[in-house]
């Protein structure tokens, strides 16, 4: 502290003297920390919870784990860490483990269940949900609860479950929410505070290791902003505009413009293409696109490895990939790739030869020793842990990856590289958003390593360097809830709380909350159009009569003979009944003693007014009767179907408890929660073997893809199987039908096109076989294999005996060979 002013010892001194226990912890730690972690610290040591919002690798975990350490020195505490994916999850249950040692720390991700009865335990968020509504003794000694990335609520398919999760957990439980940077970040804490009590909100925008923005423009990396102005201004570089805009080819400091102008006057100019083309100037250059393997090599000469290439399809990166191989691109030494092969094969020591042929695994760890990489859902979660470890180690060098490498997984790179700004969405190419560009971006500079981080934007035809510069310097990435009511959460709620409390609670969800405080909004709308209308009411008063009613007769009069002109092939018989309401209308206003007045018109000016907001205003009014209690609404539909299938009953004084099945449906968790419970009661399932049974939740979880054609009838197995997959067809749309009878949105119908492959692994055909029926990566194989262990384990704890057993036994058969091997 010597070398300190006195006032900062002053106030180090007065940090220490109030927060002795963050200061300690911040003394412990490899970099200094910021000050949005010291505050977030604080908060928690005051007895607060806190939601910290900060940018991609700004370090807001160092929050979390200060909540883990604060749990860990009081005897008997406990600190529960979740997160959105088991493959972070497994990341961070082994940090911990370096920190506080094997026997304190464990792992829940449904699958795996490692030391569950420890102090610290890492789940997945759907864990921790299952165990608040089964009220689980190991939530006994909760003190902390880390939510991280918890901008996941968002999801469209899983976000309710982190909004279950903060509603129910016990009040007394700090809750450390770790999320991206969102615009909404206030709004988000208001309502934790709301729900959870004393929350602080901390918002951070800044990256501890500035990001510098380029344009890769044929071999030159330009600035994408004015060095002069910043990135703050978002002020373009004027050089890209003048290349987008065709006014200029001289590259200005640009080390080959020279080599550029002699070539053009040496006559290279490329030949016209056949057909239209874009106009441009006569002097403006054509960019043509460098290849992947000269990308690399021009980073790796600026220094700008290692480096993550985000290309928004597998194929894409599986491709990229090849390409670096045949142009023999190698970027590691023989240290590196002896230090490479001994990684992998302790990490993939487990997967037998038979698999390791068929996932080519020597052509993929070869790659690997020239130090590149491919990254995506498609590879086998060992595989992909594997380049995860060698980037970290620094010994891959350029990782091509789809966007799910951006949700949070520890793989920091020097470079991010945007081949493109758009992307399939699954049925259209759309841009990407301000968002999302941030959370690519945010992948780039390692603290403690680099200075910078860079981000590089390939140049394509038609591009706009202004928007461009507007999605790098924009952060408008709201936090919008997801939250809807289940059939598994209503029959839990209603359990524990009964209906009246459990309509409140879902009150209490921030999907309310935020139609709330847009109601809020409307409702002051509503309000100064009153005031505004009395005016106009006001104004257009005459002394003759009222000129209201006049004014109603006008416009009943003007819309006739606007339809009337319109509707000129009407019936004969329909447009005389029309002529005839006009005459009518046209004589009861001529009879009104308004039509006589000398400022008859001067009112109607003011009328047509009134009416035009008058009608504005009555459909504001109406948006805010569909927003008010909506999700009560919603939660009393769902609880009107399972009435109907007497999962509830609900007796004269309307009060509602849980009939047998809904008990049942409890452990039901999942998109058909619904499906799979009535299935059971019916025992529609209850002739089927193991590997059958296996097929069928398959059929359950499974979601193909929007181009993908089933199996058809010849390629399902045979026997019980197939009686089973009709009856639980025939049901499925019996409850659909019955959901769209009680305006709820229905499901998807039951998916058969993985389930011969998943019928073969579970009768032990071979892995090459397999995934020959099932026309797909291992990755996706093992995803989806992974969720039907997740129904099956389901099944077995609710089922009668009988089809419990099977269960078992199908969930054991499903879970080997690679599925066993891998934890993501």
């Amino acid at each position: 502290m010597s070398g300190l002013s006195p006032a900062d010892r002053f106030a180090r001194a007065s940090a220490r003297a109030h927060h002795p226990v963050t200061a300690d912890f911040a003394e412990s730690q490899r970099f200094d920390l910021d000050p949005f972690q010291i505050a977030g610290c604080q908060a928690l040591e005051d007895g607060r919870s806190v939601l910290v919002a900060a940018p991609t690798g700004a370090g807001k975990t160092i929050v979390g784990e200060f909540a883990i350490h604060l749990a860990m020195l009081e005897p008997g505490d406990k600190a529960f860490y979740t997160t959105p994916i088991k493959a972070l999850s497994n990341q961070k249950f082994h940090e911990l483990q370096e920190v506080y040692g094997d026997d304190e720390v464990g792992l829940l991700t449904g699958d795996t269940n490692i030391n569950a009865s420890a102090r610290i335990v890492v789940m997945t968020t759907e864990v921790l949900r299952n165990m608040l509504y089964a009220d689980s003794p190991a939530l006994r000694g909760l003190r902390f609860v880390v939510m991280d990335e918890v901008h996941y609520l968002a999801d469209r398919f899983r976000g309710a479950v982190w909004e279950e999760v903060i509603i129910h957990l016990p009040r007394s439980v700090r809750l450390v929410s770790l999320s991206a940077t969102v615009s909404n970040a206030e709004e988000f804490g208001d309502w934790l505070d709301t729900v959870r009590g004393d929350t602080e909100v901390i918002v951070s925008e800044t990256r501890p290791v500035p990001l510098e923005q380029h344009v890769l423009v044929r071999g030159d990396l330009l600035p994408l902003f004015d060095d002069r102005a910043g990135v703050a201004t978002a002020q373009v570089n004027q050089e890209l505009l003048r290349i987008r805009g065709g006014q200029s080819a001289t590259f200005e400091n640009n080390r080959r413009a020279q080599e550029y102008r002699s070539a053009r006057h040496a006559g290279g100019r490329r030949q016209p293409r056949n057909g239209p083309r874009p106009v441009r100037a006569a002097h403006a250059p054509r960019m043509e696109r460098i290849e992947r393997p000269q990308v690399v090599d021009l980073l790796r000469r600026n220094h700008l490895l290692p480096a993550i290439f985000f290309i928004f399809s597998r194929a894409g990166c599986d491709a990229a990939v090849q390409q670096l191989r045949r142009a023999d691109v190698r970027l590691t030494s023989p240290e590196d790739r002896s230090e490479i092969r001994r990684v992998v094969d302790e990490l993939t020591f487990a997967l037998k030869d038979e698999d390791l042929a068929v996932l080519r695994f020597w052509e993929w760890r070869e790659n690997l020793e020239r130090g590149i990489a491919a990254h995506h859902a498609g590879l086998l979660p060992a595989f992909k842990e594997v380049v995860e470890e060698l980037f970290r180690r620094k010994l891959v060098k350029v990782v091509f990856a789809t966007e799910t490498l951006a949700l949070g997984i520890n793989m920091p790179a020097r470079t991010v590289v945007l081949e493109k700004l758009e992307k399939f969405n699954g049925e259209a190419r759309v841009a990407i958003t301000s968002g999302e560009y941030t959370q690519l971006t945010g992948r780039a500079g390692r603290r403690g390593i680099d200075v910078e981080g860079h981000a590089v934007v390939q140049w394509t035809e038609g591009i706009d360097p202004q928007s461009v510069a507007a999605l790098a310097s924009r952060r408008t990435y709201p936090l919008n809830s997801s939250f809807r009511p289940t059939y598994n959460m209503a029959v839990n709620l209603i359990d524990r709380f009964g209906r009246a409390r459990a309509r409140e609670i879902l009150e209490s969800s921030f999907a309310q909350f935020q139609a709330d405080r847009s109601v809020v909004g409307l409702a002051r709308q509503v309000k100064e159009a009153e005031e505004s209308l009395a005016g106009y009411e006001t104004a257009m008063t005459c002394d003759r009569g009222d000129f209201r009613e006049y004014s109603t007769i006008r416009r009943e009069l003007s819309d006739l003979e606007k339809i009337n002109r319109r509707d000129a092939t009407a019936p004969r018989r329909l447009r005389d009944e029309r002529q005839q309401q006009i005459q009518s209308l046209r004589r009861r206003m001529q009879r009104h003693p308004c039509h006589s007045c000398p400022d008859r018109e001067a009112h109607a000016r003011w009328a047509e007014r009134y009416w035009k907001l008058k009608r504005t205003t009555d459909k504001t009014r109406q948006q805010i009767d569909q927003r008010t209690g909506t999700v009560a609404r919603v939660f009393d539909r769902v609880v009107d179907v399972l009435a109907a299938l007497e999962y509830v009953e609900v007796d004269e004084a309307g009060v509602t408890t849980l009939a047998p099945a809904g008990r049942t449906m409890r452990r039901i968790y999942g998109e058909r929660d619904l499906l799979v419970a009535e299935s059971l009661r019916q025992g529609l399932w209850k002739d089927l073997d193991p590997a059958s049974l296996a097929a069928l939740a398959c059929c359950l979880v499974y979601e193909p893809r929007r181009d993908e054609a089933g199996p058809g009838e010849r390629g399902l197995p045979r026997g019980a199987f197939r009686a089973a997959l009709d009856a639980t067809q025939s049901l499925w749309q019996e409850l659909d039908d019955l959901e769209r009878d009680h305006r709820l949105p229905g499901s998807e119908s039951p998916a058969s096109g993985l389930a011969p492959a998943m019928h073969g692994w579970a009768r032990g055909l071979p892995l090459d076989s397999v995934l020959t029926l099932a026309d797909m990566a291992a990755g996706d194989f093992v995803r989806w294999a992974k969720q039907t262990i997740d129904l099956l384990d389901q099944i077995s704890l609710v089922a009668e005996p009988k089809l419990a057993k099977t269960a078992r036994t199908a969930l054991d058969a499903v879970r080997r060979g690679i599925v066993a091997y891998t934890s993501a």
